[in-house]
């Protein structure tokens, strides 16, 4: 009987233990902590934008109502466009000796020729820059080594292609090289 009283003791201890163990795991057991994650609130961020200015140009020429002073276009006008402010293009106007889908410019001073008026071209002797961008046929053949074939393919290239933004977009255009490119440097601007 001694023997099953150790036994029984033995297991009530053992029970008491286990239990004992259990109490003090659960009262010593961490609480969980709540986390709540608050978004930032949005900012406001600062994104440059750029506005285009308005153009003022000066027309003049053969135009139905020749404006008195400089007249005021939106950014991106073309000279189409001033001729339709200016009341449109006179009878007498020769239309084929004006780039009409040129992008005007601030300063810019168009002229609408009448028939038979022979248009003055600035040329690199009188100290004119050539804007390869609206440079009409006449206006490229005033560059040195640029006759009318080159000055077409440049023309069908802005055609083709868009605008030409440096002397390595004129570059492969054929017919340039590096030598005429040396001698533009100070005649021509991509404007």
């Amino acid at each position: 009987m001694n023997e099953g009283r150790g036994t029984l003791l033995a297991f009530v201890l053992l029970v008491i233990a286990i239990s004992g163990g259990l109490i003090l795991l659960v009262l010593t057991r961490p609480v969980p902590v709540q986390i709540t994650i608050i978004p930032p609130l949005p900012t406001a961020t600062l994104e440059a934008t750029f506005t285009p200015s308005p153009v003022t140009i000066y027309i003049t020429g053969a135009v139905k109502t020749p404006p008195v002073d400089t007249i005021t276009l939106p950014a991106g006008s073309r000279v189409e466009d001033a001729i339709s402010l200016a009341g449109g293009a006179a009878d007498n106007a020769d239309l084929t000796k004006v780039n009409l889908a040129a992008v005007l410019r601030d300063g810019d001073q168009v002229h609408v020729p009448t028939l038979g008026e022979t248009v003055a071209i600035a040329t690199p002797n009188t100290g004119g820059i050539i804007f390869i961008n609206s440079a009409t046929l006449e206006e490229l053949e005033t560059l040195p080594d640029v006759g009318p074939a080159l000055a077409q393919r440049i023309i069908d290239y802005r055609t083709a292609n868009g605008r030409i933004n440096n002397f390595e977009d004129l570059d492969t255009i054929e017919g340039v090289g590096p030598a005429m490119i040396e001698g533009l440097q100070e005649l021509v601007s991509f404007e």
